[in-house]
């Protein structure tokens, strides 16, 4: 790969992945169609994008440590709910045609942005709830189905992660950001990436190294963003993602 395709790379996985880390998912809308466009195939793609989007996770926990912005005890919680999702999904997706499955996500997605955007007062306040033993269970069987999501398609599903937290236990959108990016976006996509690995998907890995960057400063720039701004301006990154994303999957360029 050329000096000029090299930049490129760089400059759309540092773009995708701050992207991701202000608003709590989305780093393959541009990351994942970009590795396709400069001609690597769909599974091979699919994969890389899965390691190199740990580093979106890293970034992101670095900064969020500094900052003492993380719930330790229910990061953990969101981590042991979703591994066994994601680890299913990550070796269903290697058998299964994937584009009808891209296009119910997309709509999936898209009803994702719609009921944040008509929730004015959504996810501005912390309103703890569900947070009792009978709410942790069932919370952790809706984490498990969104870990399957994640382990088996390209991009969106931290979005669903990001909302589940809001919507079920009541946190704001900074706190279910910061869960979402360490859980899922270090957590469970360096299991699907292992898992898919693994089952025998190839991996491109002279790309990993600048993916890696881009995705890790990505990941810190958006944490750092996140910190500093409000939860209004983060619920509408939120949704400005949902419907590129939800558009995107839906139609399938």
């Amino acid at each position: 790969m050329d000096l000029l395709n090299t930049l490129g790379l760089f400059l759309g996985s540092l773009l995708s992945n701050t992207l991701a880390s202000l608003s709590g998912g989305g780093a393959g809308l541009i990351q994942f169609p970009l590795l396709i466009f400069l001609g690597l195939p769909f599974a091979v793609a699919l994969a890389t994008h899965k390691v190199a989007s740990v580093a979106l996770g890293l970034g992101a926990a670095i900064k969020h440590i500094r900052a003492g912005s993380l719930n330790w005890p229910l990061t953990v919680y969101v981590i042991v709910a979703g591994m066994l999702g994601v680890i299913l999904g990550a070796n269903v997706i290697l058998f299964v045609p994937g584009r009808a499955a891209e296009a119910m996500l997309g709509l999936l997605i898209l009803g994702l942005g719609i009921y944040s955007l008509t929730k004015k007062e959504l996810g501005q306040y912390d309103q703890p709830r569900n947070r009792h033993w009978q709410g942790m269970v069932i919370g952790g069987f809706g984490l498990a189905l969104i870990g399957i999501l994640n382990g088996s398609l390209t991009a969106g599903t931290g979005l669903f992660v990001t909302l589940f937290l809001i919507r079920w236990f009541g946190f704001d959108y900074k706190q279910a950001v910061a869960l979402t990016l360490v859980s899922v976006g270090l957590f469970w996509n360096g299991i699907g990436a292992a898992t898919m690995y693994v089952a025998g998907a190839d991996i491109y890995w002279p790309w990993i190294p600048v993916l890696l960057l881009g995705s890790f400063l990505g990941g810190y720039l958006g944490a750092h963003l996140a910190s500093q701004k409000s939860n209004r301006l983060i619920k509408r990154s939120f949704e400005i993602l949902t419907f590129l994303i939800g558009f995107k999957l839906l139609v399938g360029f």
